[in-house]
């Protein structure tokens, strides 16, 4: 009980020194993405029969691109970590959207169209259906890991700390990481609740992550020069040397 008593009390110094030194506005960015991603993968975006995406979109890319930059200055497990914390706060504003949808009073659209049915169809939307929920948290959490552990790995085989080699880590650990979340996701979602068929899961996942890839390649270059600008500043100092120390 001892030794427990103690990993709780290390695992939260080193939660409250890592969340100290990464910028609040990557934070913010971060957990929006995730909390934006989870309510608007209720919508469709383009819906064939081998091509399915939802509004999540908009909002995936983002994810995964704050994931990369956290890792690349703060290491694998710091990004698991600040992934665990994103994923319960996505999980309480869920529970709270919940709640709220069954509160008995109207939405403003209700007063604009004098449809129950709109009403409905707002509390459903924001109340969010288990399912989403579910499948959206899982694929989130594993990706998150996948993407974490790859980046790092690919990093330790690259010699050089150029935009070439933070290109090559972020591309090939976001394609496979958001193929596995999308894969997850419509394995949990799609396949068991809307009736998919295998075939359609593994093309949807895989186009879907070479969308998600294309977004995050546009937006690669602000990620490097906000790493660099990190590093230049160094920013995380007093985490780096917690982490020394205790290594000591």
């Amino acid at each position: 009980m001892n030794k427990f008593h103690a990993f709780i009390k290390r695992e939260r110094e080193d939660y409250k020194l890592l969340f100290r030194n990464i910028p609040s506005l990557t934070i913010t960015f971060f957990f929006l993405s995730v909390v934006c991603a989870n309510l608007m993968a209720n919508k469709e975006l383009v819906s064939y029969k081998y091509l399915a995406m939802d509004c999540g979109f908009f909002f995936s890319w983002i994810m995964f691109l704050c994931m990369d930059v956290i890792c690349k200055r703060w290491g694998a497990k710091a990004s698991i970590k600040v992934s665990i914390v994103a994923l319960l706060v996505n999980l309480a504003v869920s529970g709270i959207f919940y709640l709220l949808s069954l509160a008995p009073g109207m939405w403003g659209e209700f007063y604009s169209s004098e449809n129950i049915q709109v009403n409905d169809a707002l509390n459903k939307t924001f109340g969010g259906a288990w399912y989403v929920v579910l499948g959206s948290a899982t694929a989130f959490i594993v990706s998150s890991i996948v993407n974490a552990l790859l980046n790092v790995a690919i990093g330790n085989h690259v010699k050089s700390s150029g935009f070439g080699a933070f290109a090559l880590q972020s591309y090939v650990s976001t394609i496979i990481s958001q193929y596995v979340d999308n894969f997850l996701f419509a394995t949990i979602v799609s396949k068991f609740f809307f009736g998919w068929t295998w075939t359609q899961v593994f093309i949807c996942s895989a186009i879907g992550a070479v969308f998600e890839l294309l977004a995050e390649v546009l937006f690669s270059g602000l990620g490097y020069k906000v790493v660099r600008n990190w590093e230049a500043e160094n920013v995380g100092k007093e985490y780096f040397e917690y982490l020394q120390k205790k290594a000591e």
